[in-house]
């Protein structure tokens, strides 16, 4: 008898699913790098605390981060005595997250930021909420920070508020630095960062498997703007993050190609790995000129399952998994077929990735069940977002679909539109319809997932 290899869900970046969702980070630009590489930069969505007469904000190229070097300066210009003096509650900056913290009594809460000044700083760290009480407070003294200095605190909450911010203020004349200021809930999962409510809600579904890291957040608009792996490795304070350009967010890529392999791994679903084929939506990269993306498709992987004195797999090691990732899976782009150079550039990282890793399956982003592929794959990619009436009718797509040959993954599925708005019966009645339609064809069809798994309602960008 055949039957689903796995029925699952797709954790991707989009309608900030991870940044300000799954990833429990709940600074948003925390590295001031959202603003873009040149100086003077926007902060947002940092804001001031206090006016010219008190303080001037800017950004400089002065971190100690060298691929993010972007830094804020503060130079408070009021004192705690004298002519010019600092307002009762101090000047500085704060962070409202995204669309507000939601700060929790009792719960505790790791700041870390790297600071420096010209002299002994006195700042004060605290979480505020909307009415302008006081959660949580903390000081940070020291004598000499003349060079960039790690600090790390613990903050305890003493109130909730769902729409809380961080503030860094002082009273004291001078010049501070700051730069990758970081505020997560000690209570993450396993503390691997992921937010343990929402990790619960998945790990109670039984994925069997987890695509990552997106769909059209791997191509990008441009490639200039495509996830792009190795950028989202090592250090989480050396990651210089990207803008997303097709969902219109930054996101700092503290959920990275390390921590999607985690996720999969904690849920123990497979992970599938999609990457960038050297196309985006606007772009693409010559068959000709394409073997740097496949040497970087090879690293990746290399990353997950090589050895622990491997080059990759050190890295990996070094961010404490020694052991490999169970990688089995990974998909060339993501609904790329079609394109100029797909099939091209395709077919080098198939016999590539075959060369070197003969036990990976390969899937392809061209559609194989109304006729066989003209290119080898061990599975062929199929999406569908329509009407209700479209996606209860496509329960047939795969009635006459080859029973030889690739098998489909159904990655993305979903009614879309005004018949679904924020989840509605005929929605559910024409997916499990669709459902069954797999199913039924379950020999030809080896694996589905629901598309997209989470929203933030605050950036309901694609439902």
């Amino acid at each position: 008898m055949s039957f689903f290899t796995s029925r699952s869900t797709r954790i991707v970046e989009i309608n900030h699913a991870g940044a300000g969702g799954l990833w429990a980070e709940l600074v948003n630009n925390r590295g001031f790098e959202a603003g873009g590489p040149n100086t003077p930069s926007n902060i947002a969505p940092w804001s001031v605390i206090g006016n010219e007469s008190s303080l001037i904000i800017s950004t400089e190229r002065s971190s100690r981060f060298d691929r993010n070097k972007i830094a804020l300066r503060m130079d408070v210009l009021c004192d705690h005595e004298g002519s010019n003096t600092c307002p009762p509650g101090g000047v500085g900056i704060y962070n409202p997250g995204f669309w507000g913290m939601n700060i929790e009594q009792g719960k505790t809460y790791k700041l870390v930021l790297y600071a420096r000044s010209l002299g002994p700083i006195n700042v004060s760290v605290s979480l505020t909420g909307s009415s302008g009480s006081t959660l949580a407070t903390a000081n940070i003294v020291d004598s000499d920070v003349s060079n960039w200095t790690k600090i790390e605190l613990t903050l305890q909450a003493k109130g909730t508020d769902v729409n809380s911010r961080l503030q860094l203020t002082t009273t004291r004349k001078g010049v501070v630095w700051f730069d990758q200021v970081s505020l997560m809930p000690t209570d993450t999962y396993k503390g691997h960062g992921f937010r343990k409510d929402l990790f619960e809600m998945v790990k109670n579904l039984k994925p069997g498997f987890i695509r990552f890291p997106g769909g059209c957040f791997v191509e990008g608009e441009w490639l200039r703007n495509a996830f792009r792996w190795k950028e989202t490795v090592g250090p989480w304070e050396e990651r210089p993050g990207h803008f997303g350009d097709v969902w219109h967010y930054w996101t700092d890529d503290g959920l990275g190609h390390f921590e999607f392999l985690q996720l999969a791994e904690d849920l123990e679903a497979e992970p599938i790995w999609v990457f960038n084929n050297g196309v985006s939506h606007n772009d693409e990269v010559d068959t000709s000129s394409i073997q740097p993306f496949v040497q970087e498709a090879l690293d990746g992987i290399e990353f997950a399952r090589g050895d622990a004195k491997s080059k990759w797999g050190s890295i990996r090691a070094a961010m404490g998994h020694p052991e490999p990732f169970d990688l089995k899976y990974v998909a060339v782009g993501n609904e790329d077929c079609g394109k100029k150079y797909y099939l091209g550039n395709y077919l080098e990282f198939y016999s590539a990735i075959q060369r070197e890793y003969p036990d990976i399956k390969l899937i392809s982003n061209c559609d194989g069940s109304s006729r066989p592929l003209d290119h080898p794959a061990h599975i062929y990619d199929y999406h569908i977002y329509s009407s209700a009436n479209n996606v209860f009718a496509a329960a047939q797509k795969f009635d006459r679909a080859s029973r030889t040959g690739p098998k489909a993954f159904v990655s993305e599925y979903a009614v879309h539109g005004s018949d679904a708005g924020t989840g509605s019966l005929l929605a559910a009645l024409a997916e499990a319809g669709f459902l069954i339609g797999l199913e039924k064809n379950c020999d030809a069809v080896e694996m589905a997932s629901y598309a997209p798994l989470f929203v933030n309602t605050n950036d309901r960008t694609y439902v």
